[in-house]
């Protein structure tokens, strides 16, 4: 089995300090870990549009920007039998061992609207500041989601923490 991601870093100013949403996975039969937003895409949906579903679906956000929607490229009206769109994401990531093979893009992106209290197989959504993050991560690294724990540490790293 091969799933292909799409995973938000919801970023926001707060009294100067760089924040991020971050949420706990909530699926039957399996453990509690934090984890970014984010899912698998459907079939022929685009990363974009997978994001933003996601972040609605999971935390009750409306995404409004797009790190990268720049840079997006597609072949829409050459050939309507075959599409492609290219984009740059923040990271991209894939699962090198484990109980199931991903590939994955982080997008860094920005929402507005109110938290959910628990969205769609998600609890705990809420607001962190990305030098708690690094903390927790650091000190903690079994509670966060195995997927995402190379993408937030990627994140913090980029910011010097």
């Amino acid at each position: 089995m091969f799933f292909v991601n799409s995973r938000a870093i919801i970023e926001r100013t707060n009294n100067g300090e760089i924040e991020i949403v971050i949420q706990t996975r909530a699926k039957s039969n399996s453990p509690l870990k934090i984890e970014l937003p984010g899912g698998r895409i459907e079939p022929f949906e685009s990363l974009t549009q997978a994001l933003i579903r996601e972040v609605k679906e999971e935390t009750g956000l409306d995404v409004f920007e797009i790190e990268g929607q720049e840079t997006r490229i597609d072949t829409v009206g050459i050939d309507p039998d075959f599409e492609v769109e290219c984009i740059r994401p923040f990271a991209a990531y894939q699962t090198i061992k484990g109980p199931f093979d991903s590939v994955g893009f982080y997008f860094r992106c920005k929402a507005n609207g109110e938290l959910l209290v628990a969205g769609d197989e998600t609890l705990d959504i809420k607001w962190v500041n990305i030098e708690q993050l690094a903390k927790e991560i650091n000190e903690m690294p079994l509670i966060f989601s195995d997927v995402d724990r190379a993408g937030i540490k990627y994140y913090i790293k980029h910011h010097g923490f």
